[in-house]
């Protein structure tokens, strides 16, 4: 057992020890009583409340009851033994940076989702979840739970155990299917995660900590669509929902359920600073997991819509800068040369509203709409440019992870007086350090001042300045005189490419330098 499971374990252990005694005291307290002449029986007890009084909360009972009977017959537990590989070795190591906070200590401290007890230095064991989605045997997890797996053992709620092998996955969703060789099992049925609104209940199914077999636990939605928590790829959809219904270590993969029983997510990483539950789980919505889940049955793969964007959320801070009268939409910061979007026309700056006449809220919302669409599809977006309102034809292109994944591929001045950076002219030398595309134009960044507006817009060194205000900036000088010709008290908004991808940057003005 992992380190943190022994803890759980002793912990428990102390508890039980704790009861015991807590039980004999009582007992001694009884026959001292009695000694002392005091009839035990006569000790009054208050009675209970009568069913009236509680009706709302019986009612709540018996409905969490019916949907937890309904659900967890097509529950699984997931046991895999894996080979180590340097992907696997990082996320292991709770150091990894390309997870989201806290993400790589939902895997615990020497593995994976739950009690996991390295076999020497090739093979791991992991525990994991899955849901029955059809009758002869397909199961629907996690990526991660299956990554690498060489043998995979599935105990159903029947305490049957059953071999299982991967039908195949999508790191991009970090979603897979495995089947075992059954038929007639118990399954689960598909809810619409699009019809979901924050407080609705929800339940979340798994196995825990790897020990708790087919547990159950209640909350509600605490929001939707939330963003892509992933550094190392933004082109990952996001849209997850978010969950106070508690996940631990040993969930990954098992079904997140609406008040009908329906299958509306699919429970996948928590944030948190101590490993569990915080009270911040996150899902795959239905509405991505059922599409790859269909593709990988029939194909054995899955194929996403691209667009070829990087993206911001509209929001009330930004919204000014691109004269809109809401905070609703994609702010477009990026467009990929030689994508569907530039050949559409696509510019940084564009803001997307509409898909196909429906409205985006958000980029989350945009990025599993176009995902699950078939590569090849034509669709109509509705954009605002420099606050016209404007049509773009745009036909879906497929990604591909080894190329549409990434974008395609310079005298010192500063700006410390006003918002805490110094910045210089890009040159070769300094492209090559920092691993800048000869694409991407402005002013790098060479320092920022602790405790500065800059430093709280998460700007840091080898970033580029590519705009200021709306307007492209060439070089150092220019983007200083850009950034000293902004209002006094006035936030700035700065395109700032990093690390291969750009997004805009609300910058507010230390007004005590002014």
């Amino acid at each position: 057992m992992k380190e943190s499971t022994n803890q759980l374990v002793g912990r428990v252990a102390r508890i039980g020890g704790l009861t015991g005694l807590a039980a004999a005291l009582v007992l001694v307290g009884t026959l001292i009583a009695r000694h002392d002449g005091v009839n035990a029986a006569s000790i009054s007890s208050a009675a209970p409340l009568d069913d009236s009084s509680v009706s709302s909360l019986v009612a709540l009972d018996h409905a969490v009851e019916s949907v937890a009977a309904r659900v967890t017959p097509a529950v699984v537990n997931v046991a895999v033994t894996s080979k180590e590989t340097p992907e696997r070795g990082a996320m292991q190591n709770q150091q990894g940076q390309n997870l989201p906070p806290g993400f790589s200590q939902f895997f615990g401290p020497n593995g994976f989702f739950g009690q996991m007890t390295p076999q020497g230095p090739q093979i791991e064991h992991g525990i994991g979840s899955g849901v029955i989605i059809s009758p002869d045997g397909y199961i629907l997890t996690n990526d991660h739970v299956v990554n690498d797996a060489v043998n995979v053992r599935v105990t159903l709620h029947d305490r049957r155990v059953l071999n299982a092998k991967v039908v195949g996955v999508d790191k991009l969703t970090d979603l897979a299917v495995i089947k075992v060789d059954a038929t007639d099992l118990p399954t689960i049925a598909w809810g619409d995660s699009t019809k979901l609104k924050p407080g609705q209940t929800v339940l979340a199914f798994g196995s825990p900590f790897g020990y708790f077999q087919f547990s159950v636990t209640r909350g509600i939605v605490s929001a939707l669509n939330r963003p892509n928590p992933y550094s190392d790829n933004l082109r990952k959809p996001g849209g997850y929902i978010q969950t106070d219904a508690a996940i631990n270590p040993g969930n990954s993969g098992g079904p997140l359920v609406n008040a009908h029983g329906e299958l509306i997510g699919i429970n996948t990483f928590i944030i948190s600073n101590s490993g569990s539950f915080a009270g911040a789980g996150f899902a795959i919505p239905s509405q991505l997991a059922h599409s790859v889940a269909e593709q990988i049955i029939k194909t054995g793969s899955v194929h996403h819509g691209y667009l070829g964007i990087a993206m911001n959320d509209v929001t009330p801070a930004n919204a000014s800068f691109f004269n809109l009268k809401d905070a609703t939409g994609a702010i477009v910061s990026q467009v990929t040369p030689g994508s569907p979007a530039a050949d559409a026309g696509l510019k940084s700056g564009d803001v997307i509203r509409e898909l196909n006449g429906e409205t985006m809220e958000n980029g989350s919302a945009l990025q599993v709409a176009v995902s699950e669409m078939t590569p090849g599809t034509a669709i109509t977006l509705g954009i605002i440019r420099n606050g016209s309102p404007q049509t773009v034809h745009v036909k879906v292109g497929e990604f591909h992870a080894s190329g549409a994944e990434t974008a395609s591929t310079e005298g010192n001045s500063n700006a410390h007086a006003k918002i805490g950076v110094q910045v210089g002219d890009l040159n070769a030398d300094v492209r090559q350090q920092f691993n800048i595309p000869a694409s991407v134009h402005g002013a790098v960044v060479e320092g920022v001042k602790p405790g500065s507006p800059a430093e709280d817009a998460g700007l840091q060194a080898g970033d580029v300045i590519m705009e200021v205000n709306r307007h492209a900036v060439s070089s150092a000088e220019a983007c200083v005189n850009s950034v000293h010709a902004s209002p006094a008290g006035k936030d700035l908004l700065l395109l700032v490419w990093s690390q291969g991808n750009a997004s805009y940057r609300i910058v507010h003005p230390d007004n005590s330098n002014q």
